[in-house]
């Protein structure tokens, strides 16, 4: 996300970093083009002068033009600037659902934004991660089959949906959703109310019905980032008629500009309170201005790598692997584990986006063919295809058996091939690894340039090495070291589909 602002910042702040001083005009010069990468960003005009008024006012002052280091003096100016325009660090954008059950969730917001789906991931978000008990309610009579979409949300996310009374006006729906929740004991009622193609008096009557009935402890409107400044101003008019408490931005992930999110908080007044960051219903995070920002400027966001982690890394299989790493032992029933709990994750490009100074590893990676989520599924089937003996022991693979697996799992010879010398690549590693002592001498290792390092400091976030130590090729312990591998290195290891592993 926000990929072409974040490149344009990366090649203003790298000039910065290669000067050992810096002038007045030096500054300048930088603001001048900070300010171009917003406006290309699509951030409004009024929101880009202020964020550089503010930056430059700093940014010349005494302590920063004397400082050691006035590059990385300039960058921090620039990321709290971000985070002040984002929302602020200190400001409280989780949802507030402290009142009396069943608190309603009134989603609003304009056709096509992305509401029925947003109301899914929300409920999802909440029966799962805060065990709330949640009940879903589609009040969109004029869209066809609108109300049948919720429920089927409802059945893939395992959430409760009202029943459905065919020409039940919403208003009434709405009273029958707030009473069925209450005899139901229900902790959340979500709404999803219709949308318009454009906003009109109609529209915002029903929705003010509504939230008269049902008093909602949220009003969630929900727009679409990919239509930039639509979007901001979308907000601004339902803000003046409707006591909107927070917005929802929908395909993030696909908003290589991010000028919609920039500029939400600071022309509305509205804080951003999720982010829909993929089609899947699990595909919703917290809006963090501090993440957000350290993404914007290529910092990374390993709070969210921690958080992922957590869910998605099973602890009793990472215990077992820990375990056989420390003796060094490592087969191919391993690496297959390794692969799904990587797909499980969003696929190494994902894991590298949040990793502190790896956007342009990631780019390489890309450019190579990625390792998402079809290249791990290829490898994954390559291993499927195998008998249990030849993933116990890869040593029995002979050219008619590479054969019969490549034609089982639709791949080639070539890649079966191509997989195998990453299994021994990595199986050497291990066993090194099990030499030097466990994860420790992993991280050692890493330290030295092995796969991706990148945070410094030599020390794991907490939790993260014995989460994903028996989980991910390269990861467990990778974090500590300080160099960021090159081309060569990655290829030495030959993980498939890293950058120059497929031109051998």
């Amino acid at each position: 996300m926000f990929e072409t602002l974040s490149d344009r910042l990366s090649g203003v702040f790298d000039k910065l970093r290669g000067r050992g001083s810096l002038s007045e005009a030096d500054v300048s010069e930088a603001m001048r083009e900070v300010r171009v990468a917003l406006l290309e960003a699509d951030v409004a005009l009024p929101v880009a002068r202020e964020f550089i008024g503010k930056v430059k006012e700093r940014a010349i002052g005494q302590d920063v033009l004397r400082s050691v280091t006035p590059g990385q003096q300039v960058i921090k100016i620039v990321h709290d600037a971000l985070v002040d325009m984002l929302g602020g660090a200190e400001a409280d954008h989780a949802l507030d659902l402290n009142v009396a059950p069943p608190a309603a969730i009134l989603m609003v917001g304009l056709q096509g934004s992305g509401k029925t789906t947003s109301t899914a991931k929300i409920a999802l978000r909440l029966q799962k991660k805060e065990k709330k008990k949640v009940l879903m309610a589609s009040l969109d009579t004029r869209r066809p089959a609108a109300q049948e979409q919720l429920k089927v949300l409802g059945e893939q996310a395992e959430v409760k949906t009202l029943p459905i009374i065919a020409g039940q006006q919403p208003v009434d729906i709405a009273k029958r959703a707030m009473e069925a929740a209450r005899l139901g004991g229900y902790d959340v009622v979500m709404l999803d109310t219709a949308g318009r193609l454009s906003i009109d008096e109609q529209l915002m009557a029903e929705v003010a019905d509504v939230h008269r009935i049902a008093n909602p402890a949220e009003t969630l409107l929900v727009v679409d980032s990919l239509t930039g400044q639509d979007a901001v101003q979308t907000a601004e008019k339902f803000k003046a008629r409707v006591p909107v408490s927070g917005v929802v931005m929908t395909r993030i992930d696909g908003d290589g500009r991010g000028g919609a999110a920039l500029s939400m908080r600071a022309v509305t007044g509205a804080p951003i309170k999720l982010i829909g960051i993929g089609e899947k219903l699990d595909a919703l995070d917290e809006f963090d201005p501090r993440r957000m920002a350290g993404r914007i400027l290529g910092m990374g966001d390993i709070v969210s790598l921690v958080e992922k982690a957590s869910e998605e890394v099973d602890q009793e299989k990472a215990e077992k692997m820990a375990k056989k790493l420390s003796k060094g032992q490592f087969d191919l029933d391993d690496l297959a584990d390794q692969l799904k709990q990587m797909r499980r994750m969003g696929g190494m490009g994902a894991i590298m986006g949040m990793m502190p100074g790896m956007g342009k590893m990631k780019k390489q990676l890309d450019a190579a063919g990625g390792f998402e989520g079809k290249e791990i599924s290829r490898q994954e089937a390559i291993i499927s295809s195998m008998t249990k003996k030849e993933r116990k022991n890869p040593k029995v693979l002979n050219a008619s058996r590479k054969k019969r697996i490549a034609a089982g799992s639709g791949t080639s010879v070539q890649e079966v091939n191509r997989l195998l010398k990453a299994y021994q690549g990595m199986s050497t590693m291990m066993k090194k690894m099990g030499k030097k002592g466990g994860m420790k001498g992993l991280a050692g290792m890493m330290g030295g340039g092995g796969m991706p390092g990148g945070v410094g400091g030599g020390k794991l976030p907490s939790g993260l090495g014995g989460g994903m130590g028996g989980g991910l090729p390269g990861l467990g312990g990778g974090l500590g070291g300080g160099k960021i591998p090159s081309e060569d290195e990655l290829a030495k290891l030959g993980l498939p589909g890293l950058p120059g592993s497929k031109k051998k």
